[in-house]
């Protein structure tokens, strides 16, 4: 009988013990996505505080291709001890595995949620020539010419394509979907009148908005930037809930013990509260977020049936 409870003892003991000894080596934060891009940026930066945390080399791992489906593939394979975690868009964690029938990994089979690092804000733009400054005149305009009107994203399945979608549901706007390959044509062209309006990041429309190059219908998130606060949000304007941002996130692969992601996630929650950090995301046009991994779980639950839901009703599917 002691012997046995000295082996519950040790059972019970080894999770704390296995958090103290962790990370007794380098640790990997896989980016799916090009080097210099959000992603890749958000995770220098957090793994230039992390690395000072722990004592530890803190290695941002670039595992580009395939709309970020090779990265993360990856760090689904990779071992669950900690030593690997992948920093995921919305549009890989939500929006992916409701618009394709066959990824090469699983979100809730593959990987264990960590925490939210960051949100970005995005706000519906039109060209300077719309009639329109705001919600209700932008939906009457859009009723007073029903299918002219037409709204631009980066690509097929982007979280602009599926926030325009949302609006048109919700608003029952008539307009047509046209996919750019890339933000920089699709901001383009809707500053040049030959698509109406876009979801744009606040931080790349901004300087085109104070410049009169385009017009702010409304931000896309419940409340309003801190940097444009004379900007509405769409929920403001007879849209209540309406909430369309892009966020970037930790995932760890399933089966990484439990004691050791919730380390990962408090520490990670104290960097982003740093002053030096919250300064770097602010460039991004990123407001960090951090938290425990029950309630990124639960806000991730939440994303998904917003999400999945815009995206059942518009029908839309990729091809794998």
């Amino acid at each position: 009988m002691k012997r046995l409870i000295a082996l519950l003892v040790c059972a019970l003991a080894a999770p704390a013990a296995l958090a103290q000894a962790w990370p007794a080596k380098p640790v990997k934060i896989i980016n799916a996505f090009a080097p210099g891009g959000p992603s890749d940026l958000l995770s220098r930066a957090v793994a230039d505080k992390l690395q000072g945390m722990w004592g530890q080399p803190v290695i941002v791992e670039a595992r580009p291709g395939a709309d970020g489906l090779i990265g993360m593939e990856y760090a689904a394979k990779s071992p669950p001890d900690g030593y690997s975690v992948v920093t995921t868009p919305v549009g890989n964690a939500v929006l992916l595995p409701h618009l394709r029938s066959k990824l090469p990994y699983d979100m809730a089979r593959d990987f264990v949620p960590v925490t939210m690092l960051a949100t970005v804000q995005n706000v519906l733009v039109v060209g300077p020539n719309v009639p329109a400054s705001n919600l209700k005149e932008l939906i009457a305009y859009a009723k007073a010419n029903p299918g002219k009107l037409s709204f631009a994203s980066p690509g097929a399945g982007s979280s602009p394509h599926i926030a325009g979608e949302m609006l048109k549901s919700a608003t029952g706007m008539d307009m047509i979907h046209v996919a750019y390959k890339g933000t920089g044509p699709a901001v383009n062209d809707v500053m040049g009148g030959q698509v109406t309006m876009f979801f744009s990041q606040m931080s790349s429309a901004l300087p085109l908005i104070r410049q009169g190059k385009l017009k702010a219908i409304g931000v896309a998130s419940l409340r309003r930037h801190p940097a444009a606060t004379d900007i509405p949000t769409i929920a403001e304007q007879d849209q209540p809930g309406f909430e369309a941002m892009a966020w970037y996130a930790l995932f760890a692969p399933a089966g990484t013990p439990s004691d050791i992601v919730h380390k990962i996630a408090a520490d990670t929650t104290k960097a982003l509260q740093l002053p030096e950090l919250k300064e770097k995301l602010a460039a991004l046009g990123a407001d960090p977020v951090g938290g425990t991994p029950e309630e990124f779980a639960l806000r991730l639950k939440n994303e998904n049936d917003r999400w999945g839901a815009a995206i059942r009703k518009s029908g839309i599917k990729l091809e794998n």
